[in-house]
């Protein structure tokens, strides 16, 4: 058996020595690791980019979208406006009938109307009574009613076939 018996102390290292040893036997760990974390860093810049190149792709294809169908909600638009006109007509129009169904059930038979106008809200009848009881019943009735805001008998003139008169009906209201 042999031994190594070594006497002579060790030497002190300097600075030198210590930081020559130390880029000799540390550094290479740290710029592999450091290299690592770079290409980490690389990849992951590679999918966020990837990311936003598909999300960009995906924007224009709804922009397209959109510019495709965007004909078709201005048709549906004005398809929408066009039924709530026309439901604000047909509504008038049975406001209208409903007034003119009431004014002709009520209406007395001893009285003859030569004229009807509709303007708006407002109905102009112009007739001739033979009785003018009757007319007075029938003036009586419409405003008892209150189907009418206003009822406004006018122009009564006596004539050989009777009473001429005017009655204008303002703001027909429908009861319930």
């Amino acid at each position: 058996m042999t031994y190594k018996i070594n006497l002579l102390s060790k030497q002190e290292m300097s600075l030198i020595d210590k930081t020559l040893y130390f880029f000799l036997n540390y550094l290479r760990y740290i710029l592999v690791f450091t290299q690592i974390i770079v290409i980490g860093v690389l990849f992951y810049r590679f999918r966020i980019d990837q990311n936003i190149i598909d999300l960009k792709d995906s924007l224009d294809q709804k922009k397209e979208i959109v510019q495709a169908v965007k004909p078709l909600l201005d048709e549906a638009e004005k398809v929408n406006n066009q039924s709530i006109a026309i439901k604000k007509v047909t509504s008038e129009q049975e406001r209208q009938i409903s007034a003119v169904n009431y004014i002709l059930s009520v209406f007395p038979e001893a009285v003859n109307l030569t004229t009807l106008n509709i303007d708006d809200n407002t109905y102009s009848l112009r007739g001739t009574s033979s009785d003018s009881r009757q007319l007075q019943l029938f003036y009586a009735r419409l405003q008892t009613d209150r189907r009418f805001k206003s009822v406004i008998l006018s122009n009564i003139k006596r004539v050989e076939q009777g009473y001429l008169f005017d009655l204008v009906l303002n703001s027909y209201q429908k009861k319930s």
